[in-house]
């Protein structure tokens, strides 16, 4: 079977060339985008997020069956388009539940405790720091926004460090009450009792713009927001406007990146050695299984209110 890989890393082109043997594999570091300029025949093809498959890009795939990401989102698919065509595709998920939830609370001690500052001065042989006081996360109430692999393991993380806890989400899951967490069925009653706000929601039609101006209001004053999910649950237009600390690392405008209440970071929290490591073993399965005709591990269901299983 002919398939292609884009946005390929060194250690993910071993793997796959190594478990795949049997097949006949292309690599490409680019995008999909940057590559495919004439029509192929791949039958499968996998990509990561900066990858837009499109009507044009599958205009050119014309046995194409499958396309997987390599990632949790899949905004980058337009899945009207791989509907219409008859294109099954699948993502990755449940990879990056430690290393994004750790990396949530290393933006928020930065925040909190003005790490980031202190170590910048330092380098230069300045060592003041009585602007830098700080808060401890002991005591307060910890919002989070979304209960599945990485909002469990910010509850987790969040009760280590002694904070109360409070959950928004769709589903009630065993956790809530092996935490004792305070399950809310009421977003705004989250914001208005958390001090600090973490979102690990997915984002779907009803996630987008969750956060808006209708409702930022109900934070606190000096609460912090710390997004690692994705950029657009936050309304575009607080990135440039709204005054509490935002922990970002996604961000609607680069621009707004400069504001004194940013600390941002380029979408890099799912980075570490054990998460490529789940992803790639994720992707492969996903693959395997496609070349088995077996159903997909990780078939993207929900395509613009289909199901692609059926």
């Amino acid at each position: 079977m002919k398939i292609a890989f884009f946005e390929i890393k060194p250690e993910e082109k071993e793997f796959f060339s190594k478990h795949l043997a049997g097949e006949e594999l292309y690599f490409f570091d680019e995008t999909i985008n940057e590559v495919l300029d004439t029509e192929a025949d791949y039958e499968a093809v996998s990509v990561f997020i900066h990858s837009r498959i499109n009507d044009d890009i599958l205009s050119k795939l014309p046995k194409l069956r499958y396309i997987q990401t390599r990632s949790t989102g899949y905004e980058h698919l337009v899945c009207e388009a791989l509907y219409r065509r008859g294109v099954v595709a699948s993502n990755v998920t449940g990879y990056g539940g430690p290393a994004v939830a750790e990396f949530a609370f290393s933006l928020l001690l930065n925040c909190t405790r003005h790490t980031h500052t202190a170590i910048g001065r330092a380098k230069e042989g300045i060592f003041e720091y009585r602007d830098l006081k700080g808060v401890e996360l002991y005591g307060k109430r910890l919002g989070i926004l979304g209960l599945g692999t990485i909002g469990s393991q910010m509850a987790r993380i969040g009760k280590g460090f002694g904070m109360e806890l409070a959950v928004w989400s769709r589903s009630r899951r065993s956790i809530v009450d092996e935490l004792g967490i305070d399950f809310q069925t009421d977003l705004t009653e989250v914001m208005k009792i958390s001090d600090v706000l973490m979102i690990a929601l997915p984002l779907t039609p009803s996630t987008k713009g969750l956060i808006n101006r209708q409702n930022i209001g109900n934070l606190k004053k000096d609460a912090v927001i710390v997004n690692v999910a994705r950029a657009q649950i936050i309304e575009d237009e607080l990135y440039g406007s709204v005054e509490n600390r935002l922990c970002l690392d996604v961000i609607s405008d680069i621009r707004y990146v400069v504001r004194h209440n940013i600390i941002y970071t380029p979408h890099m929290a799912y980075y570490t050695k054990e998460a490529l490591e789940r992803i790639m073993e994720i992707s492969l399965k996903n693959m395997r299984a496609f070349i088995d005709s077996k159903p997909l591990p990780n078939c993207l269901k929900i395509a613009c209110g289909r199901d692609y299983g059926k």
